[in-house]
C-alpha cells in the first residue's frame, strides 16, 4: 500500500465566492508533515548525534541473538526459584513475544508496507548505514521495539513486587534497543515509537492477566527487594 500524496489545490470557488473544506487534503497535509518530522529526527539520530562509541555498540545491541543468553538465564532463574509454578511466568513471557511479533508483522508490516530508510530510493542517500547491509522486509512497525518493550513491561508488571524499582532497568534496556534501530539506519523513529507502544500495550495486558491468574500464587509471599 503506497501513500497517495495529494497536491495543493484552490480551496475557494472563484464563481461562488465561498471556500470548501476537504478532509482528505487536510489529512494528507498532516501526514506529510509527520513524515518530514520523522525523517528529520532520523537524520539527527543517525548522523548528527553519531559517535565512534555508538558505532561500535549499537549494532550489537540491536541484534536479537546476542540477548539469547540473557533470556535463557532469566528463564532458568525463574524456573529454579519457583519450580513448576515458574512455568506460568515462562509461558506468559513467550506469549507476550508471540503476540507482539505476529501483530507487528501481519497486521502492520504486511498492510502498511512502509519502506525502511535504507531501502527507500528517495531517502536512502541521507542514510548512514552502520550495518554491513540493510535489513529486509518493511519497516513499520519495528518488531525489535515491539518485542523488547513487550518483554520489558511484562517483566515490570510481574516482578515489580519482587525486585522493586530495579524492574525499570528492563524498560531502559528496551529503549536502548529501540534507539539502536534508528541509529544503525534500519528504522525511522516513528517505526520504533509505534512498536514501543504496541509492545507496551501487550506487556501490560499479559502482565495484568498473569498477576490476576497466577502472579499472586507465585510471588505473593516474596520480599519487595533482593536479599
Amino acid at each position: 500500500m503506497q501513500l497517495l500524496i495529494l497536491q495543493p489545490y484552490p480551496s475557494c470557488s472563484d464563481k461562488s465566492g465561498y471556500c470548501t473544506f476537504d478532509p482528505m487534503y487536510v489529512l494528507a497535509s498532516f501526514w506529510e508533515t509527520l513524515i518530514r518530522w520523522d525523517q528529520s529526527l532520523f537524520e539527527k539520530i543517525n548522523s548528527d548525534w553519531s559517535n565512534p562509541f555508538f558505532d561500535a555498540i549499537m549494532p550489537f545491541l540491536r541484534t536479537s541473538v546476542n540477548w539469547i543468553p540473557l533470556y535463557a538465564i532469566a528463564l532458568f532463574v525463574v524456573l529454579y526459584k519457583y519450580g513448576w509454578k515458574g512455568l506460568w511466568w515462562a509461558l506468559f513471557f513467550v506469549a507476550t513475544v508471540a503476540l507482539t511479533d505476529s501483530t507487528g508483522t501481519y497486521l502492520f508490516k504486511h498492510n502498511i508496507e512502509r519502506l525502511r530508510p535504507c531501502r527507500d530510493p528517495e531517502f536512502s542517500v541521507h542514510v548512514r548505514l552502520v550495518l554491513k547491509q540493510c535489513a529486509g522486509g518493511y519497516g513499520f512497525i519495528s518488531n525489535h521495539a515491539a518485542n523488547h518493550f513487550g518483554m520489558a513491561f511484562f517483566f515490570l508488571i510481574s516482578f515489580r513486587r519482587v525486585i522493586g524499582n530495579w524492574v525499570w532497568l528492563a524498560v531502559a534496556w528496551a529503549f536502548l534497543i529501540a534507539y539502536a534501530q534508528v541509529y544503525v539506519g534500519v528504522h525511522y523513529p516513528f517505526d520504533v515509537a509505534a512498536g514501543a507502544l504496541l509492545g507496551t500495550g501487550f506487556g501490560l495486558l499479559t502482565g495484568y492477566i498473569f498477576n490476576k491468574r497466577a502472579g499472586f500464587v507465585i510471588f505473593d509471599d516474596q520480599p519487595t527487594g533482593l536479599p
